[in-house]
């Protein structure tokens, strides 16, 4: 049964990013049946235009029916950005242009920028709980994740192995992206503690036996894989001391529970802790995207230890989202939200927790977290 996806097509021409199975060529298939289709993950297409780019040209100049042209995973050839930047110059009516990504590793050294002003960016997410509708579970969502391929997969578990093992060897072993391979499998294990953490690269690189420079590197690769996000310090008209590390996500939990290690000195309500707040904040990135809000994802936390998990902030509204994974609310659980207040009282308060009631405590309104993702529609208001 197909699934409608938010993402709504711009009337220009336009990038798409998304990690490798989240369903970006699926949508533009449906969405653009009669395209002139360019899939650059085939080697020969791939081989042919690097060795002739002005090819793509001619491809265009082929097919004057088509008015949608698609370069699907374009950073498998970047040169091409420069045709396309000349076709979309040279053309005024020309056909679009939309152009995927899953790396944008090579885009940023191939410059991008040329298209500044001539494409906009749009990205594609894993599963949001209300596009699954009655489908969605929150365990298995906890468990292994709403990437598509993975969801719609008989073996969602071996599936997800299999998606962790297939960036590190196309992506990172064929591409050169990493010097040791090795090395770079033990950072993925490190930083996975680090999920829904605020990230200290030091701690990481010491874990790893490593410098902290080839650290740096290796989140660089892991962020321009599009398989992870890091949230920025909230500090508008910031009145205390602040912290200055960001917080680190994998784009997935499901990802994130792939790549944790879990042992018997392990609790398994700190994993669990830490799976629920990434699936919020993955949702919370969805939602902000498609919704195409003015609103920027950030966190708040003092030097004294008060903290509140996520901030929304823009033209759009001004939220603060704490997230347990406790079936009721404990004062411990406010304290946050609470300070936040103290210092912003124009923001709205959220406490999302695993019970099944809504309340209202003074400013806080404390929803149920499966409620809240479900009822976290784009263009519709925030819950």
């Amino acid at each position: 049964m197909s699934i409608t996806r938010p993402l709504r097509p711009p009337d220009h021409h336009y990038f798409l990013f998304g990690p490798r199975g989240t369903g970006k060529s699926t949508w533009l298939r449906e969405t653009y049946p009669h395209a002139l289709w360019i899939d650059l993950l085939a080697p020969e297409v791939t081989r042919t235009l690097l060795a002739r780019p002005e090819r793509l040209r001619e491809l265009v100049s082929g097919s004057p029916e088509k008015t949608v042209v698609v370069l699907d995973e374009v950073q498998k050839a970047p040169i091409l950005l420069d045709v396309v930047h000349d076709l979309i110059e040279r053309n005024a009516v020309g056909p679009r242009f939309v152009l995927t990504g899953s790396s944008a590793r090579k885009l940023k050294r191939a410059g991008v920028d040329l298209l500044a002003g001539r494409a906009l960016v749009r990205r594609m997410h894993p599963f949001l709980a209300a596009e699954l509708g009655d489908r969605f579970d929150l365990e298995s969502a906890l468990n292994r994740g709403t990437i598509p391929l993975v969801w719609s997969s008989p073996d969602p578990r071996g599936a997800l192995a299999a998606y962790v093992g297939l960036y590190l060897r196309e992506e990172v072993q064929l591409e050169g992206l990493v010097r040791q391979v090795g090395a770079f499998s033990r950072f993925l294990e490190s930083v996975s503690f680090s999920h829904g953490a605020v990230l200290n690269l030091s701690e990481v690189a010491r874990d790893c036996q490593v410098n902290r420079k080839t650290v740096e590197g290796h989140l660089e690769v892991l962020l321009d894989l599009l398989l992870a996000f890091v949230v920025p310090v909230f500090t508008r008209r910031a009145k205390r001391r602040l912290t200055s590390h960001p917080k680190f996500y994998w784009f997935d939990a499901g990802v994130f529970r792939a790549t944790r290690l879990a042992g018997p000195l392990d609790r398994p309500e700190e994993i669990a802790g830490a799976a629920l707040e990434g699936l919020v904040a993955q949702h919370l990135r969805a939602f902000i995207d498609y919704s195409d809000l003015d609103l920027a994802l950030s966190f708040w936390r003092t030097s004294s230890g008060n903290e509140v998990d996520f901030v929304l902030y823009g033209s759009a509204g001004f939220w603060a989202f704490e997230v347990t994974h406790a079936a009721t609310v404990r004062p411990a659980d406010l304290r946050g939200l609470r300070a936040f207040a103290e210092d912003y009282p124009e923001a709205q308060l959220r406490l999302l927790y695993r019970g099944s009631d809504a309340l209202q405590i003074g400013p806080v309104r404390c929803l149920p977290v499966e409620g809240f993702l479900r009822g976290l529609r784009p263009g519709a208001p925030l819950p």
